[in-house]
C-alpha cells in the first residue's frame, strides 16, 4: 500500500507518518520509485503501537524512540530487550534524601525481602516506589506501610496475568509489543479499573448523606 492508504488504514496523517518515518520510529517502506514507497501490514501495526504509547501512555516521542530502538535492535537477547524497555516506559520518580526516604527505603527492602522478587538495584520503578512511600509519610499517610504486602501482592498477580501469556509468543517484536501493551496500555487501564471499585466501594459503604453532591 502506498502512504495514502497506509494512512487511511491506520487513521494516522500522511504529515505524522512522515515525521515518524524521519524520526526513525517507523521502518522504511519498499521502495519503488524515487518518490515512492511500499508499506504493509508490518507498519500499519507499528503505527498503531506508536499512537497508543504517545496518545493512551503519554509518552514523549524520545521514550518512544528509545523502547523502539532496543525492540528493533536483534543483537540485544529478549530478556535485555524487554528489561530496557519496561525501564524507559517506568517513571523515575526523584526525592530528597531525609529521614523519610530513608525510612521508605528500608521499607521497600524488607518488602522485596519477604516477597523474594527479582529487581535490579537500577529499576526506576524501586526507586519511585521509594520515592511515593516518603512522600507519602511527609504527609503523615503511615497506613499506607501496613498495607505495602496487600499492595505488593495485587500488583503480583496483576504482573502474572500481564506477563504470563508473553512466555507462550515466540516473535521478538511479538514479545515486546505485549509487554509495552500490558505495561503502558495495561497501566492505563489498571487506573480505570481500580477508579470505578473506589466509586462502587464509597458508595456502598458511604450513607449518600455524606456526600455533598453525587458523582
Amino acid at each position: 500500500m502506498r502512504v495514502s492508504e497506509l494512512s487511511r488504514t491506520s487513521g494516522v496523517p500522511v504529515a505524522t507518518i512522515k515525521y515518524y518515518l524521519r524520526e526513525g520510529l517507523l521502518h522504511r517502506g519498499e521502495t519503488t520509485s524515487p518518490n515512492q514507497a511500499r508499506y504493509d501490514d508490518t507498519h500499519v501495526r507499528r503505527l498503531r503501537l506508536i499512537r497508543s504509547l504517545v496518545e493512551v501512555g503519554g509518552l514523549p516521542i524520545g521514550t518512544v524512540r528509545e523502547v523502539l530502538a532496543a525492540v528493533d535492535d536483534p543483537g540485544l537477547p529478549v530478556h535485555t530487550m524487554l528489561g530496557r524497555a519496561v525501564y524507559a516506559v517506568t517513571p523515575d520518580i526523584e526525592d530528597e534524601h531525609d529521614h523519610h526516604h530513608d525510612r521508605a527505603l528500608g521499607e521497600v527492602e524488607a518488602m522485596l525481602a519477604r516477597t523474594g522478587w527479582h529487581v535490579s538495584q537500577h529499576a526506576p520503578a524501586r526507586r519511585s516506589a521509594v520515592s511515593v512511600l516518603a512522600r507519602m509519610h511527609r504527609l503523615g499517610q503511615d497506613r499506607f506501610t501496613d498495607d505495602l504486602d496487600d499492595y505488593a501482592r495485587a500488583a503480583e498477580r496483576i504482573a502474572e496475568t500481564d506477563l504470563a501469556p508473553v512466555a507462550g509468543l515466540h516473535g521478538r517484536e511479538e514479545r515486546a509489543e505485549a509487554v509495552l501493551v500490558g505495561g503502558v496500555l495495561g497501566d492505563a487501564l489498571l487506573a480505570a479499573l481500580r477508579r470505578m471499585a473506589q466509586e462502587s466501594f464509597s458508595a456502598q459503604h458511604f450513607p449518600p448523606t455524606m456526600l455533598r453532591e453525587s458523582p
